[in-house]
């Protein structure tokens, strides 16, 4: 796998299809390698005519550890409560200069930028930060500001991350139960999803950094409303870590945005429903511009 240097660190990251298609940047979320834009999902946005990136944000997978570099996790939870603003090692703008520092590598001067979770949390800040350089933005399961979870989801998610081979299948497992989409659910796969990325990277330590840059980032809505990049934002019905309220929020705030509600969806990017996501996100990025 090549390396991108980028804002200081180093990007894991890989490309499917042509260099002289129209770039389509791909960015994950919390805790998730790149590998969670599955390959084929990946291989059917190049054969519809882009150049698909996808890479490993900072602290998960293959790309740089900030070793060290230490969350109070304590004073963050008290900041949710009203407490002080507490110092955390980069928020969610570090992230989309990683991602504009990897278009720099590749030079690529324009994009087209997709984010799922705290991913879309991302590309709406490098549409923010740095809009000539987005063609369209697409949003998936996001949200504007601090995300809205049910409690029991919630609670799942900010388990102890696992240490062992054996707790990460299981962990996966049972996550994929909680937030992934309940119509499409293979047990089977959510474990070998899951080994696979144990095999590939365990870091449980960037886990407290990452949401310590989500849980410290400015809610964006009033910013977004000003934004004149052609939007699309994908959410599902069945998502139970941040409500469909999220990505309603974020259609509502960017003018002229477009909203697909998938009933059958959740937390996750189901096969059956790729060929959904797929033409979706191909007809925006072809007449949104």
């Amino acid at each position: 796998m090549p390396f991108a240097p980028s804002n200081g660190i180093e990007l894991c990251y890989e490309t499917f299809g042509a260099p002289t298609d129209p770039a389509l940047l791909l960015v994950m979320g919390f805790t998730a390698q790149m590998t969670v834009w599955d390959e084929a999902f990946c291989q059917r946005l190049a054969e519809r005519g882009r150049y698909v990136i996808r890479f490993d944000n900072r602290d998960v997978g293959l790309s740089t550890k900030l070793d060290g570099q230490l969350v109070d996790l304590g004073a963050l939870m008290g900041m949710a409560f009203g407490g002080p603003s507490v110092e955390v090692p980069y928020g969610l703008e570090a992230f989309a200069d990683d991602a504009f520092g990897l278009l720099d590598h590749l030079g690529i001067e324009r994009a087209h930028i997709v984010g799922a979770s705290m991913g879309g949390m991302i590309v709406q800040v490098m549409a923010l930060r740095r809009p000539e350089r987005v063609l369209t933005l697409t949003s998936i399961m996001s949200c504007p500001g601090q995300p809205e979870s049910k409690p029991e989801t919630q609670a799942a998610l900010l388990a102890p991350p696992p240490t062992s081979r054996d707790e990460a299948v299981k962990r996966g497992v049972d996550m994929g139960r909680i937030i992934g989409s309940p119509r499409y659910f293979d047990a089977d796969k959510a474990a070998r999803n899951a080994g696979a990325n144990f095999d590939r990277s365990n870091y449980p330590e960037g886990v407290a950094r990452q949401m310590a840059a989500i849980a410290t980032a400015p809610d964006r809505t009033e910013a977004l409303r000003s934004l004149a990049v052609p939007t699309l934002v994908i959410h599902g019905r069945a998502d139970t870590l941040i409500l469909p309220s999220g990505g309603e929020a974020t259609a509502a705030a960017i003018p002229g945005a477009n909203l697909l509600l998938m009933n059958d969806m959740a937390h996750d990017l189901p096969e059956p429903l790729w060929p959904l996501t797929v033409d979706a996100i191909v007809s925006h990025t072809t007449h949104a511009i």
